[in-house]
C-alpha cells in the first residue's frame, strides 16, 4: 500500500494577488481555476506530484466558519507553509526579487535543514528548504 499527499489548502486574502507570489515567484504552475459561487480554487503544482489549492476565506465555508478563518489569517496564525527547492540560493533570490517579505534569509538551522522565509500577500509565512 502507498499513501502520497495529492494537495494542501492555502487560505489567501485574495487569490490573483497570492497568485503573483505563489506562480510567478515561486514558480508554481496554474493545474485547474475553478469559480463557483462567486468564489475561486485555484490549483498549482511544480510537476513533484504534490499541489496546493488557493482559495479565500469563506469560500465553501458558512459564514461564521469563513469569518473565523479570516480572523486567523488577519492575526498570521494559519498553519506555516514549507516548499523544498534544489537550490535554495537561486530561489530566496527570485522571490526576494518579487517584493515578497522577508522573514529569515538562507541559514543552516539548528535542527539540520539550510532555509529561508517569506511571508505571502495574505501573512501566510512559507519556509523554503534547501533539497
Amino acid at each position: 500500500m502507498t499513501i502520497a499527499l495529492k494537495y494542501s489548502q492555502i487560505t489567501v486574502n485574495d487569490v490573483d494577488e497570492a497568485l503573483g507570489f505563489y506562480r510567478d515567484a515561486l514558480g508554481l504552475d496554474v493545474l485547474n481555476d475553478v469559480a463557483s459561487g462567486g468564489f475561486r480554487w485555484v490549483t498549482l503544482g511544480s510537476g513533484e506530484g504534490t499541489e496546493i489549492v488557493l482559495s479565500e476565506p469563506h469560500a465553501g465555508r458558512s459564514q461564521a466558519d469563513g469569518d473565523t478563518i479570516q480572523e486567523l489569517l488577519t492575526k498570521g496564525v494559519m498553519p506555516i507553509i514549507v516548499f523544498t527547492t534544489d537550490s535554495l540560493d537561486e530561489t530566496f533570490e527570485r522571490v526576494q526579487s518579487s517584493g515578497a517579505e522577508v522573514l529569515q534569509e538562507p541559514i543552516v538551522q539548528p535542527w539540520g535543514p539550510r532555509d529561508c522565509a517569506f511571508r505571502d500577500p495574505s501573512g501566510n509565512t512559507v519556509r523554503i528548504n534547501q533539497a
